[in-house]
């Protein structure tokens, strides 16, 4: 549906809602404070499908491993 619909001038694109993967709650996923906007209505819900979120994910570096000399397998 490209009408638009609701109050004010421009009302409400019924291309914008989404329905939520883990709750089923519908949502204008530009909203969305979800890394996933067009899967999840808000990072709660990310978190708890997924069991972290996309912008931890991003944000979290590995620690360097510590390099040890290896030894020839002769001795």
């Amino acid at each position: 549906m490209d009408t638009p619909i609701g109050p004010g001038p421009t009302g409400m694109n019924l291309n914008n809602i989404r329905v939520c993967a883990r709750c089923g709650l519908r949502y204008d996923w530009r909203k969305s404070p979800s890394g996933m906007k067009m899967t999840y209505c808000s990072s709660l819900c990310e978190r708890a499908d997924l069991g972290f979120t996309v912008e931890a994910l991003i944000r979290w570096e590995r620690e360097p491993m510590d390099k040890e000399p290896v030894a020839p397998a002769g001795e």
